[in-house]
């Protein structure tokens, strides 16, 4: 049976098939998105719980305590973690990778609910959950600033304007606000003022809660006609609430402003963020931008910046927005390495084929299996909902010495049957017939190989699944197209050998691979009659292979630069807020200070991610690698820019001042290379 026969003798209709292949390929290749690594969801969900007023210990046996009890009982929880601060309990739920997030928010809500008996009756609010990817770090960061404008006024715009138009970019999944100070109206009772009048907190809470309120006030039904009540109570601004009469005494008012301190404030003053670029540090709203999943990273981040300029001219002209971080900087710079890389894979194999087969018409034949093998795969990817990241075109990459080996062994077999004096045709239908079964016994042989990496369980391999997956189906496209394109092709490409004679280049090419061929068996004569020493180099080479296995460095993902740096700053447990702003900003301007930094943010405060108040976070930006004063790699990893070498001196001496200061280098695809302090 000649899987090939019919491609052969149907050249038109192969033809078509093929260019059918390479369209869908291209058209898949334009629709498929980019990102760094594939596509991982972790089934994370994180419980917070907020308790003002509440120390450490209180809220651990309150909050945190009741609501892991019943955390506990969920199944498919792998692991949870839990902290305790401040007013504030936070924990974090992980499932097992294969439990759906739909189902498991099912059951934390079912187990917040269950708990609620157990929870203080005066929280001001039930614990909220919410799903969260550890690995979904932010690809775009936006710091909004005024110079005039209030800081809370900033905020508003930033959360009613901006971040609103943002998340409805395609591509946006969240859009979240650090560091904003949403106005409110702050009361700071008197308790001199309360005894003398005979009041307690009580009073003035009740007080506020009568005169505070929007709640429907009926309607006024007459013989004629029907009136609803519009009236609204609600108060806005801290010069309403001044007039508000708390009680009477000796026949007269007690209005607020008589027993408290009333001001327009801020919802939490024990939040704050500046952004630093330049030598220039100012407070600012800070917006971070992650993306959906499956979304492409780069046409989402081009789409944003694409609106940006219609946003700031929709702003006040007194406030700026700036772009402090682009993740798709360096994925860009990834992908286009990995894409040229590939290019010229492609163009080596051809030329080393040229060299070899020393025949134009032979050449052509591999060197046009090659790409559409890899073309084809694309649209097999996008079917799969896989993406353009480093890994799959690092399959890609891989596949190239892969996927011409079919072809090669094709087009060789069939020049056999034309030396024999055969013709073009029926040495293609003989050669395609007899060397078909192994083209397809390799191919089945070579995805063999990659079954452990298609089975591996874990982040691993959820990971390494679309390497797999990719390689695989490269394979099979290259053997489809040798068994079909590359056949048809010979029978009408290549010639008999007795048709045209061979060049001048063909000839002094043969003279010298018949120098290589008779060097070669010298060599190999040699190492027969000398075996007892060719048995201690291979022992030795075993051996320095074992000892070099040790020393190399290991690591998840090979390192890269991102020019990213992510600190985490620690003060004090008993550190006051505005010790820890005074400390945060002179850390961020020191760090301002290196050459090599471009800008910064930075933020301080109780949030999802910074869980007590004596701790603050740092995104630093590096500037370009051609720009920077020392990059590089040594024998650990990732040598040290100039930034933080510099910056180790100055932490040590901030450490002595109560603040120590921690730098993640997010220079691999993990976002946690190195680490120094």
């Amino acid at each position: 049976m000649n899987p090939s026969r019919l491609f052969i003798l149907r050249p038109v209709a192969t033809s078509l098939l093929m260019i059918g292949v390479l369209l869908v390929g291209i058209v898949a290749y334009r629709q498929l998105p980019v990102s760094a690594l594939p596509e991982v969801d972790y089934p994370t969900i994180q419980v917070m719980t907020f308790y003002p007023g509440a120390d450490p210990t209180v809220i651990a046996s309150s909050v945190t305590a009741p609501l892991e009890r019943q955390f506990g009982q969920v199944p498919g929880l792998s692991q949870m973690t839990s902290t305790s601060s401040l007013g504030a309990s936070v924990i974090t739920l992980q499932f097992n990778l294969d439990q759906s997030i739909d189902i498991a928010e099912q059951e934390v809500q079912a187990s917040i609910n269950s708990a609620g008996t157990y929870l203080p009756a005066d929280l001001p609010n039930p614990p909220i959950y919410s799903k969260v990817n550890p690995a979904d770090a932010p690809i775009m960061t936006l710091a909004v600033s005024s110079d005039t404008l209030p800081l809370p006024k900033v905020e508003d715009l930033a959360d009613t304007q901006l971040a609103q138009k943002i998340s409805q970019v395609t591509g946006v999944g969240l859009v979240s606000i650090s560091g904003g100070q949403k106005p409110a109206v702050r009361i700071q009772a008197n308790p001199t003022a309360l005894a003398s009048y005979g009041l307690s907190l009580e009073d003035v809470r009740t007080a506020l809660a009568a005169a505070n309120v929007d709640q429907a006030k009926g309607t006024l039904d007459g013989p004629r006609q029907s009136f609803t009540i519009g009236a609204n109570d609600q108060l806005l601004s801290g010069a309403q609430y001044r007039p508000i009469i708390v009680a009477y005494r000796n026949g007269g008012p007690v209005r607020l402003d008589n027993i408290a301190a009333v001001t327009d404030s801020v919802e939490n003053t024990e939040q704050s963020a500046w952004m630093g670029q330049g030598s220039v540090l100012s407070p600012a709203v800070i917006v971070n931008i992650q993306r959906q999943p499956g979304a492409n990273i780069i046409s989402v981040v081009d789409k944003i910046k694409l609106l940006l300029p219609q946003l700031q001219s929709s702003l006040p002209a007194a406030v700026k927005v700036s772009i402090l971080t682009d993740r798709t900087e360096t994925i860009r710079a990834s992908v286009k390495d990995v894409e040229f890389e590939l290019s010229l894979t492609v163009g080596l194999v051809v030329m080393v084929i040229f060299l070899f087969l020393r025949n134009l018409r032979a050449t052509i034949i591999p060197s046009v299996a090659v790409p559409l093998s890899i073309v084809g795969t694309f649209g097999v990817m996008y079917l799969l909902g896989y993406s353009l990241n480093n890994l799959t075109l690092m399959a890609l990459t891989i596949s190239t010495g892969f996927v011409v080996d079919d072809a090669i062994v094709m087009v060789e077999n069939i020049d056999r049957f034309l030396e024999a004096g055969d013709s073009p045709l029926d040495s293609a239908l003989k050669g395609a017939g007899q060397i078909g079964f192994t083209i397809v016994s390799l191919t089945v042989s070579l995805i063999a190989v990659l079954i452990p990496l298609l089975f591996m369980g874990d982040i691993v391999g959820r990971l390494f699944r679309e390497f797999a997956v990719t390689l695989a189906v490269t394979i099979l496209v290259s053997a489809v197209v040798s068994l079909t394109l590359t056949p048809m092709m010979s029978a009408r490409l290549l010639k008999s050998k007795g048709a045209h004679k061979e060049g001048r280049f063909y000839e002094w090419s043969e003279r010298l691979y018949d120098r290589v061929i008779q060097g070669y068996g010298r060599t190999l004569k040699w190492v027969l009659q000398h075996q007892t020493a060719t048995l201690l180099v291979t022992a030795g080479t075993l051996v320095l292979t074992l000892f070099l296995y040790v020393v190399v460095p290991k690591g998840f993902f090979p390192v890269q630069d991102t020019g990213v740096i992510l600190g985490i700053s620690e003060g004090p447990q008993n550190i006051s807020f505005k010790a820890m702003s005074e400390r945060q900003q002179q850390l961020a301007r020191a760090i301002l200070k290196d050459p090599d930094v471009s800008s910064l943010s930075s933020f301080i405060g109780i949030d999802g991610t910074n869980l007590t108040l004596n701790s603050g976070r740092i995104q630093i930006n590096l500037k370009p690698r051609d720009e920077r004063s020392a990059t590089g790699f040594d024998r650990r990893g990732p040598r040290k820019p100039h930034a933080i070498s510099v910056l180790d001196g100055r932490y040590r001496s901030e450490r002595g001042r109560g603040l120590v200061a921690k730098i993640d280098a997010t220079t691999s695809f993990s976002d946690s290379a190195c680490r120094c302090c």
